[in-house]
Order: structure tokens, then C-alpha cells, then sequence
């Protein structure tokens, strides 16, 4: 399945983006994870159908009600095997 990497930039943190992320990707099927980066954007990586992934890119360029998305920048991914999308909540 497609898998792409997204840097979403913007007031992302502290949005409660994550866990909304978590809850969009689970509702439409994507597997994947979702973190915060130390340079305070919010980092993702995505796995399902084209059309899945563009709904959540889609999502990603809203957010949740109190962010403020500047920008996602989108690139393709080596395929992975994702079991579920999960929140992971320490740096790497």
C-alpha cells in the first residue's frame, strides 16, 4: 500500500493534532503513527489507499478546530507494515 511522510508546520502542538489524527486515521483505515518534533511541527507517516491517504493529507491541512496548519510537506515512503496508526509520544 502507498505510504507518504508528512511535516505539518503551523500552531500544531498543544492542539490536541495527535489525537485527532489518531481518531481520523482510524476512522478511515490508515495505518501509520503520529508525533511531535522538536521543531514544533507534527510528523506523520501514513499507509492506505491513494484515496485514504488524500483525505487524511487532506485533514492534515485543516487540522483540529484550535490549530493553525501554515504548510504540509508531503513525500513518498518506503512501505512499512503498520498494524494500526499510533500516537508516539517521545522524540526519536
Amino acid at each position: 500500500m502507498p505510504t507518504v511522510h508528512l511535516i505539518v508546520s503551523g500552531k500544531v502542538q498543544g492542539v490536541f493534532f495527535r489525537a485527532t489524527a489518531k481518531d481520523v486515521a482510524d476512522e478511515m483505515g490508515i495505518t501509520g503513527w503520529v508525533k511531535n518534533a522538536e521543531d514544533g511541527n507534527v510528523e506523520a507517516m501514513a499507509q492506505g489507499s491513494k484515496e485514504q491517504l488524500q483525505k487524511f493529507i487532506d485533514w492534515c491541512k485543516k487540522g483540529p478546530p484550535k490549530a493553525i496548519v501554515t504548510g504540509v510537506k508531503i513525500a513518498p515512503a518506503n512501505d512499512e507494515a503498520f498494524e494500526r496508526f499510533t500516537i508516539i509520544r517521545k522524540w526519536i
